[in-house]
């Protein structure tokens, strides 16, 4: 037989085979040990983190350097800074993740049928989960925590700009992970930045049972476009925060230089302000941010609020800045805020500023994003401020898992039947 007959091997695709492999026999390993044995070797983890922390933090800081010299910009640099406080915080979510509640066997409903089988779903890991990502290396630790926590192995593939940084946090990680009696390769990390693996991942069906992306929009559409395997992603985070006519305005302006300005790169910030027109505070909240230095570019009602204010393009509107960048509009009322919302939300969080219960309520019915919010930052949309530990992402679709995913969004169900000897007529 010739060659042409027998190309050889692509060696992305090998390589995902061999990961993906090794994963799920992991994973199988990892399924038998108790929710208990799981936790401790999360603390174990976090530890391990902590004991490496100069080795991670002088990795981060040779992709820091790499990254200003390739011109990455403020927010992006941001998303990869890491310091003593970060490094402590990302170490704190695996021990907070270590201690919640375990979602694996828990029962979501019984019931009995007139034949007398007992039927019930119980919750299930999800199997392999491959998890794709740029810039962040907290992602590396946030994921293969929320993973480990829930009974599934996982295959990592981080960003170009945070390799150095995501090599450290998996060898301390999976040092602390082995030493409790995980097998290593439950938690696994590409060794490669060669784009065909991403491609590999994409397309091992069978191999791995979901793809989790998490980076900018061209990487998430192409995941989406691209990928043979389940996805559960979020495109961007086109955020609104609508300054309501009865808005209180101290409390209004607040939870706008907050929504945008707490941390520009993060996917809840606000991108698009909305003021009612007969919001009597709205030059006072343009000033504000202005001042705090945001650039602002509005609509003609809007620059007439403040001459600093520059001319919105229809592309604006539909931009997710994560930076200090925010678009403005002035619109006649709720039903116009719904109307914009609806045609340029990302479908991630949306927020009301209203002191009119009725208003608040009506937002929250008709506004449909994964996440809702009334008289808050939309910088809240975060699993731990939601109460989950870490998030390993926010979903903005309608299937499986909506808003903030984290543990039971990594567990699915499989029906239990018991019976006595019943036949079907």
């Amino acid at each position: 037989m010739n060659a042409a007959a027998n190309p050889p091997a692509d060696p992305a695709v090998v390589l995902i085979d061999q990961l993906a492999r090794a994963g799920r026999a992991a994973q199988r390993e990892l399924a038998r040990m108790d929710s208990a044995a799981r936790a401790r070797a999360l603390h174990a983890a976090a530890a391990a983190l902590r004991t490496d922390a100069e080795v991670v933090l002088a990795a981060n800081a040779l992709d820091m350097a790499k990254g200003a010299e390739n011109g990455l910009s403020g927010a992006m640099l941001d998303r990869l800074r890491l310091d003593p406080e970060r490094l402590e915080g990302i170490a704190a979510a695996i021990d907070a993740v270590a201690d919640l509640p375990d979602p694996v066997g828990a029962v979501i409903d019984t019931a009995q049928r007139p034949n007398g089988l007992e039927l019930s779903r119980v919750r299930v890991p999800v199997g392999l989960i491959g998890i794709i990502y740029e810039s962040r290396p907290n992602v590396t630790a946030d994921a293969a925590a929320l993973c480990l926590r829930s009974g599934n192995g996982v295959v990592l593939r981080g960003g170009s700009e945070a390799v150095r940084s995501n090599h450290a946090i998996h060898a301390a990680m999976v040092r602390g992970l082995a030493s409790a009696g995980v097998p290593e390769a439950a938690v696994q990390l590409v060794p490669t930045q060669d784009r065909a693996a991403v491609g590999a991942m994409l397309t091992a069906a069978g191999l791995i049972d979901m793809i989790i992306p998490r980076g900018g929009k061209s990487l998430v559409a192409r995941v989406q476009a691209d990928a043979r395997v389940p996805v559960l992603a979020h495109l961007d985070g086109i955020c609104h925060t609508y300054l309501h006519a009865a808005a209180d305005p101290a409390k209004a302006q607040a939870i706008a230089l907050n929504a945008k300005l707490r941390r520009t790169g993060i996917c809840g910030s606000m991108e698009t302000l909305l003021l009612d027109a007969q919001f009597p505070a709205g030059q006072a909240v343009v000033g504000a941010l202005l001042d705090a230095g945001c650039e602002l570019r509005g609509d003609a009602r809007a620059r007439a609020l403040d001459s600093r204010i520059g001319a919105a393009t229809d592309a604006d509107w539909d931009t997710e800045y994560l930076d200090a960048v925010l678009s403005v509009a002035v619109v006649d009322g709720l039903d116009a805020a719904l109307a914009h919302i609806a045609a340029h939300s990302s479908n991630h969080t949306d927020v009301v500023v209203t002191e009119d219960r009725a208003i608040a309520e009506r937002f929250l019915t008709e506004v449909d994003s994964a996440i809702v919010m009334v008289n808050a930052s939309s910088q809240f949309a975060d699993g731990g401020e939601f109460g989950l530990g870490a998030e390993i992402g926010i979903a903005t679709g309608r299937l499986h898992a909506r808003g903030p995913v984290a543990l039971e969004g990594l567990t699915t169900y499989k029906w239990l039947v018991r019976g006595t000897g019943q036949i079907r007529p």
